[in-house]
């Protein structure tokens, strides 16, 4: 199985945590002229963008650790695009990180702000 393949698998797994957390999915993979975000949420009046990063061991660290700054700066700036081509600025907003560790998760709410 290939990365792409695994990585995808690991965003459906996220996405199904999130459905039965009482989330709506708006939106897989949104692409934006500066990144991508794995996908996006609502839940009440909170829209969430939600990155999801796999390790199958730590070798090269923990799947959290790799959303450093200049990760973190690309998410923030597609979720802005994302906001103003949906016409969303009156909800509140959420930026959150799901770190699949081998077979454990990690659900890090409001990681991080732009």
């Amino acid at each position: 199985m290939n990365k792409r393949r695994v990585g995808s698998n690991k965003e459906e797994e996220a996405i199904k945590i999130f459905k039965e957390n009482g989330y709506e999915i708006l939106e897989k993979n949104f692409r934006g002229k500066r990144g991508e975000i794995d996908f996006i949420a609502k839940k009440n009046n909170t829209i969430i963008f939600i990155e999801v990063k796999y390790r199958s061991n730590k070798n090269y660290g923990y799947g959290e650790e790799s959303v450093n700054k200049r990760k973190q700066d690309r998410i923030y700036r597609t979720a802005q695009e994302y906001i103003q081509k949906n016409e969303l600025e009156k909800f509140d907003f959420r930026f959150d990180v799901v770190a699949i560790n081998k077979n454990e998760y990690n659900w890090i709410m409001d990681s991080f702000w732009g």
